[in-house]
């Protein structure tokens, strides 16, 4: 879920121990003031606006009652510089989608390419450059599959709320603060309602299409993170219930490659 899950491992694919798709520079260890966690005020009861959880409950009924779905997502989180400074890091994925139990995850950059597959019996993470794959075998629904493969290698996708069965349920359950923010016509290319929903965790803004109910921006603080920094992403070429060609949700050239273990990115190498 957005709003428990840090961006920081958006579209991360960690197919051995001790690989990472960010490069291995050195960072200088941040001066006290920027360790510090951001100020926050949240209330403490809920104060949760009829219309937002509306808005929210709309697009999440939209993305629950499709049958399969495709989008493009753009991802862009900020860490820091040697300055302390953020700079925004991107990756883009290719999106595919069939409930209760097929997904695909194309992610041609930034950074090195891979793929993802799930088609109801195992999931593979491939990586096209050096031709190296890992396989293993995944419960029998999306939900449950994308909680495995956090837990077991820490893959974890920033869109993972319009993926699950029940976004509204993943999202609202424990939801501190809930609001509107206005119209926007700028965003996505459709007029979008703007909302603003936080738990103990987040702070998200969302912005919803008015008309068809799908997200087109998130933006993410956690509360938690030192530097107060900001994640996003957006969506665009949706299709809703496109027809999907077989084999979509698997891969000849990945079941040819070198086979690795999955692993979490924590894992030491073994000697």
């Amino acid at each position: 879920m957005i709003l428990s899950r840090g961006l920081l491992l958006a579209a991360t694919l960690w197919l051995s121990a001790g690989a990472s798709l960010a490069a291995d520079t050195a960072i200088p260890q941040p001066p006290e003031p920027l360790l510090r966690a951001p100020i926050v005020l949240l209330p403490d009861q809920p104060q949760l606006e009829p219309a937002a959880m509306a808005i929210l409950k709309a697009a999440s009924d939209r993305l629950a009652a499709a049958h399969s779905l495709s989008f493009t997502a753009v991802a862009t989180y900020e860490s820091p510089a040697h300055t302390l400074q953020p700079l925004a890091y991107t990756t883009l994925s290719q999106v595919t989608l069939q409930r209760p139990d097929k997904l695909r995850v194309i992610v041609p950059g930034d950074g090195p390419p891979s793929e993802f597959y799930y088609d109801g019996k195992t999931i593979m993470a491939y990586a096209p450059d050096s031709k190296l794959v890992a396989i293993a075998d995944a419960p029998a629904t999306i939900d449950a599959m994308l909680k495995m493969a956090y837990d077991k290698a820490a893959i974890y996708f920033p869109f993972t709320d319009v993926l699950v069965a029940d976004p509204y349920g993943d999202i609202a359950s424990d939801l501190k603060l809930a609001f509107v923010i206005g119209r926007s016509n700028v965003v996505g290319g459709v007029p979008t309602d703007m909302i603003a929903i936080a738990n103990d965790q987040a702070q998200v803004q969302i912005w919803i299409g008015v008309d068809d109910k799908l997200p087109r921006m998130m933006r993410a603080t956690f509360f938690n993170e030192p530097g107060n920094f900001r994640h996003s992403v957006e969506f665009s070429n949706w299709q809703i219930d496109p027809p999907v060609p077989d084999g979509s949700f698997t891969s000849a050239a990945a079941l040819k490659a070198d086979r690795i273990k999955f692993a979490s990115p924590d894992e030491k190498p073994a000697q």
